[in-house]
């Protein structure tokens, strides 16, 4: 699903934002990647997406390798991906099914096929009666919902969330994470950035990417039984 060999990552400015990193995430897991801001948290996820490349190694994400100049193939990729960034880009003026719909526009769905998926994420993300209802009119939790319902909505392999439970009470934070892990039942691999540890203490069959300063430490949690 995800391999990462080796691999570190330099910015123009001559920042070390990755360290020989090693990584392997298997069909269906859930990881959460922890470490203080600046420690190269959304820096690998920007990897995973195609958004940076490796300065040194290798990343195959969806069987497919991330490389630098062969766009054609990390569009492919990024069509199977679904994303969750920290900024929702949700477009006002539009309603909730509205901004779904957009976010798979581009991909190979039909008009009949962009709105089926589109009302089954939101009803997924417990959304189905707010689809008509403009995005200025929801509370952030719900806007966030909104933008996990345009992830899902790709049908991905693959969710790539950053920071998905910024600026939510606990409430809704604990929802939001119940949602997006409950796609591992799916054999969908869900990725997921946060500082919010506490909120993940007791959730068990994870995979914990502990980051400091670039470098990686991985912890995996078992169903304790």
């Amino acid at each position: 699903m995800i391999e990462v060999k080796g691999v570190s990552l330099r910015y123009p400015d001559g920042t070390l934002a990755l360290k020989e990193l090693d990584l392997t995430i298997k069909e269906g897991e859930l990881v959460y990647i922890t470490g203080p801001s600046g420690s190269g948290k959304t820096s690998l996820l920007k990897l995973l997406m195609g958004m940076e490349y490796p300065t040194l190694g290798s990343v195959k994400v969806l069987g497919q390798p991330i490389v630098n100049g062969e766009f054609g193939g990390i569009r492919n990729i990024r069509k199977r991906i679904g994303p969750v960034f920290q900024e929702l880009k949700l477009v006002p003026g539009r309603n909730a099914l509205e901004n779904v719909m957009m976010g798979i526009r581009f991909l190979d769905f039909s008009r009949r096929e962009m709105k089926e998926n589109s009302v089954v994420a939101l009803e997924k993300v417990g959304l189905g009666h707010k689809a008509l209802s403009p995005v200025e009119n929801l509370s952030w939790g719900e806007a966030q919902r909104v933008a996990i319902a345009r992830a899902i909505a790709r049908k991905p392999g693959l969710i790539l969330a950053d920071e998905p439970t910024g600026n939510l009470d606990h409430d809704n934070a604990v929802n939001i994470l119940n949602i997006l892990s409950s796609f591992q039942q799916q054999n969908t691999s869900v990725v997921i950035t946060t500082h919010a540890t506490h909120l993940i203490e007791n959730q068990r069959n994870i995979t914990i990417v502990h980051m400091n300063n670039g470098v990686i430490s991985v912890e995996k949690r078992g169903d304790g039984n």
